[in-house]
């Protein structure tokens, strides 16, 4: 691999794993600060500009009132692109993947947006405070049939999976725990906005269509005889049972884990595993919270050395998001961004949408054929084109160069490294060099041909890993 261990380098990947990527401006003026600091500043932002929600609306109305779930996932790509705050919308779709919950079931695209809400103030926070706030989530109640969960007929849908697949992982725990996890949560229930409004004899705010659900506690209908769970006993609420769960090490285990597979690398060798277990040290030494955890790994040596770099293939969501960042793409709202909602879905991730409660399988099985024919044309439309931003920096580069009398190594240099910087094997690069000495064309280098290297940098299996 050709490779520098560079200062930017290392903020690019921090950026890469921590956020969606950054423009090559934007890595000169952060690789200019420490890189603990600015690590601290990823994970507490004081700056969370983006494009505002007003605004959005004036242009897309549809995202007034999130009626349909495409509208609510070009919502949350509009924040992804344009956010100043990387880390919490990674953070966000993290837990989005992890604690999966799908349209198909829950056809409430308000909800499943206030979910996301939900991730964002909870996410790098204490873990009990997430669950509960996830086990409260009207979208998960209905996504898992808690309200379907009563004292005198337990549904044991939504505790099997908070243990199997939310935090414990299989072989953790026993069915008797499943049923008495499951008993703790009869009564946690849901009921509609404008029900609630109603109760208060108040007018509700949405005069038509859906409104979001809400959280109710009903007490008549819980459970609150004694119960038994991973070896403790009391007349345990949900509550309980949460902070019963998180103190066991099989929950920072599994928790750390992936952690590690979603900021590090897709598989996990030796260095993985000791860092993993400094990890979990991490999680009970700050009272469970995940801020604490991520902090440790994004200042370890292992995450910071260049055997995890480019160890991940991206997401459809981290193509599509880093692409567009680094084309600096709808800093303005658009109607195109429904179409770029509906591109990560042929790639395979339809956001606020899993196919299942396990969430999306990722790493290598996000690339098949057709996805990656899907992966490619959209990375080349935006980036790919001879009037795209990066284009035409590489174009002033090489005027400020030499007046672009410049080898075709060095001018494949200077796109790498408005593209990253993006390391590349010999093979890759004798490809896009070739492209530049090809005998039909002048020796100095268009705009065109500039076009066409970064059409064939987006081909490259490198540009598909993060």
């Amino acid at each position: 691999m050709t490779t520098k261990n560079s200062r930017l380098e290392q903020f690019a990947h921090l950026l890469r794993r921590a956020g969606f990527g950054a423009t090559r401006a934007e890595l000169e003026e952060y690789s200019s600060h420490g890189y603990e600091a600015f690590v601290e500043g990823l994970l507490s932002p004081s700056d969370r500009n983006r494009l505002p929600d007003d605004l959005i609306r004036r242009y897309n109305v549809d995202q007034s009132e999130l009626r349909i779930v495409d509208s609510a996932a070009a919502n949350w790509l509009y924040r992804m692109i344009t956010t100043d705050a990387p880390l919490e919308e990674k953070i966000a779709l993290f837990w989005h993947s992890l604690l999966a919950t799908g349209e198909r079931k829950v056809n409430n695209p308000k909800s499943l947006h206030s979910q996301i809400e939900m991730f964002r103030r909870h996410g790098l926070g204490k873990l009990p405070k997430l669950l509960v706030e996830m086990s409260k989530d009207p979208a998960m109640i209905h996504w898992l049939d808690n309200n379907d969960n009563h004292r005198d007929a337990v549904n044991e849908n939504f505790g099997r999976e908070l243990l199997e697949l939310f935090s414990m992982g299989i072989g953790n725990y026993t069915e008797e725990d499943v049923r008495e996890c499951s008993r703790a949560f009869t009564g946690w229930t849901m009921e509609n906005a404008e029900y609630m409004a109603l109760k208060a004899h108040k007018a509700s705010i949405w005069p038509y269509s859906r409104v979001a659900w809400q959280f109710e506690y009903r007490a008549h209908d819980h459970d609150d005889g004694e119960k038994t769970f991973l070896g403790e006993t009391g007349n345990f609420n949900g509550e309980e049972i949460i902070d019963i769960i998180v103190k066991q090490p099989a929950t920072a285990q599994f928790i750390c884990r992936r952690l590690y597979q979603f900021f590090v690398a897709d598989e996990i060798a030796d260095e993985g595993e000791a860092l993993i277990e400094q990890l979990g040290r991490t999680y009970f030494d700050s009272g469970y919270e995940i801020r604490s955890v991520l902090r440790t790994l994004f200042t370890s040596e292992h995450f910071k050395s260049d055997s995890v770099r480019f160890a991940r293939v991206k997401s459809p969501v981290e193509l599509v998001v880093g692409t567009l960042r680094t084309a600096e793409a709808f800093q303005w709202p658009s109607i195109d961004v429904h179409q770029v909602a509906l591109s990560t879905n042929f790639m395979g991730q339809e956001l606020l949408n899993p196919p299942t409660v396990e969430g999306w399988h990722e790493g290598t099985e996000w690339i098949d054929g057709g996805t990656l024919t899907e992966r490619v044309n959209f990375a080349a439309s935006y980036l790919g084109a001879p009037q795209s931003v990066g284009v035409r920096r590489v174009m002033q580069r090489l005027a400020d160069l030499a007046g672009g009398d410049l080898s075709p190594s060095e001018v494949v240099d200077i796109c790498l490294d408005q593209m990253g910087p993006l390391p590349i094997s010999e093979d890759t690069r004798k490809i896009l060099e070739g492209h530049l000495t090809r005998e039909d064309e002048t020796t100095e280098a268009s705009g065109r041909q500039i076009a066409e290297v970064f059409r064939l940098i987006v081909s490259s299996s490198e540009y598909q890993m993060a």
